[in-house]
């Protein structure tokens, strides 16, 4: 099987370089190794040296790009994340991204429909289905989407707003979100998020409570992340001290701040930007429930 799925991977790898070449994104490399990443509450870079941690994603110095006048660019990186491991997760993973300058996370949300589609013609040109957890799913039927509102209200019959309050909002997707999720033929889109989980995204210009973010699933497996890049450095700033400040409240270690990053997000038009796990996006082309099958190592075989 594993033989299979390696070679699999390799064709939807193939088929992601393609999609992004004939639409004229410049396909880039930037540092595995570098100072800061950008501090996350509930994610643990891995240190590598005492004064540099390993990337838990490109997004740092891809921004920057787009600062220098790099107007669409994508990368395929490997990405580290600390005591991250189960059936969907592994330290060591691969992350496809990509950003658009004049774009917002609309054009985001069309990049992914042709995106899957695009791979699911290339890499399963017989049922152009992906399947998790034996439930198929079809990417080219009409998508569903939800506002992050609208979905606790409708699958918990709670607020979001106060699940947030409550300090339950992960458990609660979780548990009841995502297997709801689950359920439906089509990917799903999950958007509009609360200002506080905005994380690098911008506000809404008529909803600053709410902000210009996504996450796609597909099988109720989450598999993107996108914005409308927040390109305001004061906000950024604030936004890091705060994630800071909860790591610290929780007994994690306090991040140092990519000052290189904010010091030249002035200078970034505005933009939209998206990170798709490839190991998932290859175990739901393979209709496999576990990272290990598409992998050639498990961290346990080293």
């Amino acid at each position: 099987m594993k033989i299979a799925a390696l070679k699999l991977r390799a064709q939807v790898v193939k088929s992601i370089r393609d999609f992004f070449w004939e639409r004229g994104f410049l396909e880039v490399e930037t540092p595995l190794l570098i100072p800061a990443n950008a501090p996350e509450e509930y994610i643990n870079p891995v240190i590598a040296l005492p004064s540099h941690q390993l990337q838990t994603s490109p997004e740092i110095c891809m921004k920057r790009l787009l600062s220098r006048g790099y107007d669409r660019i994508f990368q395929i990186s490997h990405c580290w994340r600390s005591d991250e491991r189960g059936s969907r997760h592994l330290s060591e993973f691969t992350m496809l991204e990509w950003y658009r300058s004049d774009s917002d996370y609309y054009t985001l949300m069309d990049d992914c429909k042709d995106l899957l589609q695009f791979v699911a013609s290339r890499c399963l040109p017989d049922k152009r289905l992906f399947i998790h957890n034996t439930i198929e799913i079809d990417p080219f039927a009409p998508w569903k989407l939800f506002t992050v509102e609208e979905a606790f209200s409708r699958f918990t019959h709670t607020k979001v707003w106060d699940t947030l309050r409550n300090e339950a909002y992960e458990e609660i997707l979780t548990s009841n979100i995502e297997p709801a999720l689950a359920k439906y033929k089509t990917p799903v889109i999950l958007m509009d998020y609360p200002k506080e989980l905005a994380s690098l995204a911008r506000t809404k210009p008529d909803n600053i409570e709410l902000a210009e973010r996504f996450e796609l699933y597909v099988g109720g497996l989450e598999l993107a992340n996108g914005f409308s890049e927040l390109i305001d450095p004061v906000e950024q700033r604030f936004r890091f001290e705060e994630a800071n400040r909860i790591r610290h409240k929780n007994g994690e270690a306090i991040l140092p701040l990519p000052e290189p990053f904010l010091k030249t997000l002035a200078d970034m038009p505005p933009s939209a930007g998206i990170a798709l796990g490839v190991d998932r996006l290859v175990m739901l082309t393979a209709g496999v429930d576990s990272i290990d099958e598409i992998v050639a190592f498990t961290p346990e075989e080293l």
